[in-house]
């Protein structure tokens, strides 16, 4: 049988890094990646001269600008990005809350881009990790709109719990997926962590599939439906820039108006700044029949519909 290939040594040495392993030193590099010391010595030493790999003044090694550099340039986040961050910048500016960008990717999700208030909820999520499909908002969306092999995939478990209120029962994230697929929304009250909520939405391609997912998390106190109009429209904004052409479609009136409260709390006024308990302006979102403009942008009443907790 043949041996481990050069490729697959040095992605094992590159794949020894994590957010708790910034820095490594040679011993731990050759252990964490399972190869001899003498194989690691000599391919750390070409990835740090091809600038992969950077070595600090400790002698340890860590991941080099050059791999960010080359990372950037994967074709399902560079335009995908480009296209998102106004809208999502919008998202934010509306809500100084967590805004999460995020893609499907194996059995995970993904996480591309994220924007975060100084004061907003502390979040688990980061620029490149990673969450199951099945305990997020966004995942929930993503898996609702994946191949149904993968689907049952997922469904067939095991379906770990992060927190008491994870879903792990097949039977009852099998009737959330039909209900993300039926409202186009999805909602993950503490699946994650206790103390926060996350709204989801999915973002669509050319080709009208769903390539991506756009979500918010918030405080778990603050009332998650008032999240759903700016984040349907924020992401329905986002499938018009990629081409998707569902999202040149208008929403029907007929839908449930954004302005109705699942509450008898008092909206803000249009021009107030957001703040716990508050509902985000409607139109401080961008619009999704518009392009990013300095224009006047439209009511959002017409952007929600019903949202389904997971």
């Amino acid at each position: 049988m043949a041996g481990p290939t050069v490729a697959s040594r040095v992605i094992a040495v590159l794949a020894a890094f994590s957010v708790d392993h910034v820095a490594l030193t040679l011993s731990q590099l050759s252990r964490r990646s399972g190869l001899p010391l003498t194989t690691t010595h000599r391919l750390v030493g070409e990835l740090a001269t091809l600038g992969a790999l950077e070595r600090d003044e400790r002698g340890r090694y860590r991941i080099g600008v050059r791999l960010w550099e080359i990372a950037s340039l994967a074709p399902r986040t560079v335009g995908l990005r480009e296209s998102a961050m106004p809208f999502l910048e919008d998202l934010y500016d509306a809500t100084r809350q967590n805004v999460q960008l995020a893609v499907l990717d194996g059995l995970d999700v993904l996480f591309v881009e994220r924007m975060s208030a100084r004061n907003a909820i502390p979040v688990v999520s980061r620029v490149g990790g990673r969450l199951p499909l099945h305990a997020s908002a966004v995942g929930q969306v993503l898996l609702a709109h994946a191949a149904l092999d993968l689907q049952e995939q997922v469904l067939a478990g095991p379906l770990s719990s992060l927190t008491d209120r994870t879903i792990t029962s097949a039977r009852q994230l099998r009737a959330v997926l039909a209900e993300v697929r039926r409202t186009g929304v999805a909602i993950a009250d503490g699946q994650v962590e206790a103390h926060s909520v996350s709204v989801a939405a999915p973002i669509h391609g050319p080709a009208d599939t769903v390539v991506a997912g756009l979500s918010i998390v918030v405080p778990a106190t603050e009332q998650a439906p008032w999240y759903v109009p700016a984040v349907r429209s924020a992401a329905r904004g986002i499938s018009r820039a990629l081409g998707a052409p569902r999202a040149s479609v208008r929403p029907s009136s007929a839908e449930p108006s954004a302005d109705t409260e699942p509450s008898a709390r008092t909206k803000p006024a249009a021009h107030a700044e957001p703040s716990a308990g508050t509902k985000p302006a409607a139109h401080a979102e961008r619009s999704a029949d518009t392009e990013p403009s300095g224009r006047t942008k439209p009511s959002a009443g017409t952007d929600d519909e019903a949202a389904v907790t997971g």
